[in-house]
C-alpha cells in the first residue's frame, strides 16, 4: 500500500494524516516531542495548543465560524475533537486543551493506518510527504527546507498568556459576564477583573517600566537576516502595546465595552477578562495577556490588576520564535511544493495564522496527499471559500509585506451589493455564498 510521511504533530499534521489515513493510505506521523522538547510545549501530546485555548468565535457570519462551517462538511476531525471537550466562553469555541489533545492523541494512534513516529526528521524525505512542523520548525529541517527552497526563512516573535489558579481569584472584586450579555452559563462565561481610571495608569505604568526577558537567540536571528517584523500584530506581548501609547491597552486586549461592573453598575474604565481554561473550571488564563516579563516581573505587575492581589500562577507568559516560509514563491494554492508535486506544506509554517487555520490548511493538504496518492488531480478550493481565500492569500500576497494571515471577510472576493448593508448581514452573505462555493466544489463532491 502507498504511504505518506507527515512532519509535525500539531493542529495541521494531526488533521492532515487523519485525512490520508480515512482516505486508505498508510502514515507515518513523526513528532519529535517529548524526546526534543521546543521550549514552548508541555507535553508530548498530540495537537497541544501553545498559546491560548479559544479556537475563535462560532458565530456562522463570523470569518472564524465560517471557517468552523467549511470544516464541519469536510469532515474535520479535530474540529469534532474540539467540540466534545469545548468549555463555556461566550459565543467561542474554547476547550479543555488537556482533554482536547488527548482526545486527538488517542484518536491518531489508534488509527489501524497510523504509525506515531516519536523521532525528529532532519531531512525532506524523497517520498511523498507533507511538512507541518509548525513554528518551531528544528533547525535541521529548517536547513533542509532552506536548502530545498533556495531562499530564507521568515521569522515572526510569539508571546503564550498566563494562567492561574481560580481559587485564588478575588470574586469580592472581580465578576463573571460576558460581554453584552452572549454566553452560556447564566453568570457570565469569563471571569472580569475591573480598573478603576487609577489602577488603570498605574498598571500601565508598571508594565512600560518592568523587567524583560533578554532574547538572546531571537536577536542572533534579527542580525542574521530575518526578513519580517519582531512581532505579529495578533499576538503583541502586552508591554509591547503598553509601549504605543497609555491609551493602547484600554482600547486593545482590556476595553471594557459591554461590561458593567455589578458594584457600581457601570462601566469599568478598564477590564481584563479571564477565560476558562480546564473541564474542571480551576485553571483560567488571562486574555490577550501574552507578555515576556521576566517571571517575578508577571508574579509583581500582574498583581496589580484587581482580584488578582494574591494570584497563583498554573503558567507565566513567555516568548518563543515563529517559523513560516515564503509561501508566495514556494506554494501553489494546492498547498503543493512549486518545485514538487508530491511535497505539501500545512499549518502554521505556511503563514496562516489562528487554530482553525492550521487545522484547515492541513485537512486541505491531507486530502490532495490522498488524491496524488491515488493519481488524482489536487484541489484548488474557490476563493469565495474561506479555506480558499486563505491558501490564495498565502500564495500570492506580496513577498516584501507578508505576514502570517488569520480568517477574515477581508481576504474574500468583495460581495455585489446593490445597497449599503450592515456588518452582520455582510458576514451572512459572506457565509451563505462560502456554504455554496463549498458544496458546488469538487472536493465536497469527491468526498
Amino acid at each position: 500500500m502507498t504511504s505518506l510521511t507527515i512532519i509535525g504533530g500539531g493542529l495541521a499534521g494531526s488533521e492532515a494524516a487523519w485525512q490520508v489515513a480515512q482516505n486508505g493510505f498508510k502514515v507515518r506521523l513523526y513528532e519529535m516531542r517529548p524526546a526534543n522538547p521546543t521550549g514552548a510545549h508541555l507535553t508530548g501530546d498530540l495537537a497541544e495548543l501553545v498559546c491560548s485555548n479559544s479556537l475563535g468565535s462560532n458565530l456562522p457570519d463570523r470569518a472564524s465560524g465560517v471557517l468552523k462551517n467549511e470544516l464541519r462538511q469536510l469532515n474535520s476531525m479535530l474540529l469534532d475533537c474540539a467540540e466534545a471537550s469545548a468549555l463555556p466562553a461566550g459565543a467561542a469555541l474554547a476547550v479543555d486543551r488537556e482533554a482536547f489533545a488527548r482526545l486527538v492523541t488517542e484518536k491518531i494512534q489508534s488509527h489501524p493506518n497510523i504509525e506515531v513516529i516519536r523521532a525528529e526528521m532532519k531531512e525532506i524525505p524523497d517520498s511523498p510527504v507533507i511538512i507541518a512542523s509548525g513554528p518551531l520548525t528544528s533547525e535541521s529541517l529548517s536547513q533542509s527546507i532552506a536548502k530545498l527552497s533556495g531562499d530564507e526563512h521568515l521569522f515572526f516573535f510569539d508571546a503564550i498568556a498566563p494562567i492561574v489558579h481560580a481559587d485564588s481569584i478575588n470574586m469580592q472584586i472581580a465578576f463573571r459576564a460576558s460581554r453584552y450579555g452572549q454566553g452560556d452559563q447564566d453568570e457570565g462565561d469569563y471571569i472580569n477583573c475591573p480598573f478603576t481610571k487609577d489602577e488603570y495608569y498605574a498598571f500601565v505604568n508598571a508594565l512600560q517600566t518592568a523587567e524583560r526577558i533578554q532574547l538572546h537567540s531571537f536577536e542572533e536571528a534579527i542580525r542574521t537576516g530575518v526578513k519580517a517584523g519582531q512581532f505579529f500584530e495578533g499576538c503583541l506581548p502586552i508591554e509591547i502595546i503598553a509601549e504605543r501609547g497609555a491609551d493602547s491597552l484600554a482600547f486593545g486586549p482590556m476595553r471594557p465595552v459591554g461590561l458593567r461592573d455589578p458594584r457600581t453598575d457601570k462601566r469599568p474604565y478598564a477590564v481584563v477578562q479571564l477565560r476558562q481554561d480546564n473541564l474542571a473550571g480551576s485553571l483560567y488564563n488571562l486574555v490577550g495577556f501574552q507578555t515576556n516579563l521576566k517571571f517575578p516581573e508577571q508574579r509583581r505587575v500582574l498583581r496589580m490588576i484587581p482580584g488578582l492581589e494574591q494570584a497563583e500562577f498554573e503558567r507565566y507568559g513567555q516568548m518563543h520564535r515563529n517559523t513560516f516560509i515564503a509561501s508566495p514563491k514556494l506554494l501553489r494554492p494546492t498547498l503543493q511544493h512549486i518545485t514538487r508535486d508530491d511535497l505539501l506544506f500545512a499549518g502554521q509554517i505556511t503563514g496562516v495564522e489562528g487554530y482553525m487555520g492550521n487545522i484547515a490548511t492541513g485537512l486541505l493538504a491531507g486530502l490532495n496527499a490522498a488524491r496524488l496518492l491515488q493519481g488524482k488531480t489536487p484541489i484548488t478550493l474557490p476563493r469565495e471559500t474561506m479555506l480558499g481565500a486563505l491558501c490564495h492569500y498565502i500564495t500570492h500576497a506580496d513577498l516584501k509585506d507578508f505576514q502570517p494571515m488569520k480568517a477574515n471577510f477581508g481576504i474574500l472576493p468583495p460581495l455585489e451589493l446593490e445597497k449599503r448593508i450592515g456588518k452582520r448581514e455582510r458576514g451572512q452573505r459572506y457565509a451563505d455564498r462560502a456554504t455554496s462555493a463549498l458544496t458546488q466544489s469538487n472536493l465536497i463532491s469527491n468526498l
